[in-house]
């Protein structure tokens, strides 16, 4: 069987405070040995760890994607990518704009900021199981053209239905679904650490940290032939149309000096 090939679009490392269990060289390292075409980088709310995750992007010869995950404050996640400059500009300006409205290490982004989000700048909505077409609809707005919706399966009970949950809301708001593995770790071993950090940041000891924890070690960047099992061949070749747009790379910023 001819592996497929494969873009992780939704990745966090360790600069995704007691979230990410990895280093970017780790990720990077076992992006490389697993065939993966590109690897996106998109830690909560925050850029911190891009230029780490770009010097292991160049050792490793894996292509980067700067990204980051988001949550609005109606509960709408997203995945946002930077296809170009422009788009990391405007990147940029969305997460300060959210840190500067909360307390330290919280962050705050209000509906009324997509809006005004320029083409360079992707998103992938990562619905929830009561989401509908309505839910969805005003992303499109904000994202013409440049809205996905993520699929992301992880082996649970209810794999198929959220699978045909999310196909369903792709066509009827006729947007391409994408595969996505929501990682925080490279290898399925880091999760003993993954769960540690999961109770610590709800202040709890492991052993009461239950609900908060994953019911399994699937967050880790996986084979290509298990991604094969789990998605639609069409939903894993869109990782690769989604990964072939977003060009920037931090080679481009040069320091502009003040007249």
């Amino acid at each position: 069987m001819s592996l497929p090939e494969y873009a992780e679009l939704h990745c966090l490392s360790n600069f995704s405070f007691q979230r990410g269990a990895s280093s970017a060289d780790e990720l990077f390292e076992r992006a490389q040995l697993l065939g993966y075409r590109a690897l996106a980088i998109t830690d909560e709310c925050t850029l911190a760890g891009i230029v780490r995750a770009w010097q292991a992007a160049k050792k490793h010869e894996v292509a980067l994607i700067v990204g980051s995950e988001v949550t609005l404050e109606n509960g709408a996640r997203l995945v946002l990518l930077a296809e170009n400059l422009s788009g990391y500009q405007a990147l940029c300006g969305l997460i300060t704009r959210a840190r500067r409205r909360a307390e330290k290490g919280r962050y705050r982004l209000l509906n009324e900021d997509l809006p005004a989000t320029p083409e360079g700048l992707l998103a992938i909505w990562l619905p929830r199981p009561e989401d509908d077409n309505n839910a969805g609809a005003w992303l499109q707005a904000s994202f013409p053209e440049r809205l996905w919706l993520g699929v992301e399966l992880h082996r649970g009970a209810d794999d198929q239905a959220h699978l045909q949950h999310c196909l369903s809301l792709a066509g009827q708001l006729a947007i391409q679904p994408v595969a996505c593995s929501d990682v925080h770790m490279h290898a399925r071993g880091r999760r003993a650490l993954q769960d540690c950090m999961t109770a610590i940041r709800h202040h709890l000891p492991v052993a009461e940290a239950g609900a908060h924890l994953f019911a399994n070690g699937e967050r880790h960047l996986r084979r290509r032939e298990e991604l094969a099992e789990l998605y639609p061949p069409r939903v894993l070749a869109e990782t690769l149309r989604l990964a072939e747009r977003c060009r920037f790379d931090l080679d481009e910023l040069k320091y502009q000096y003040p007249h």
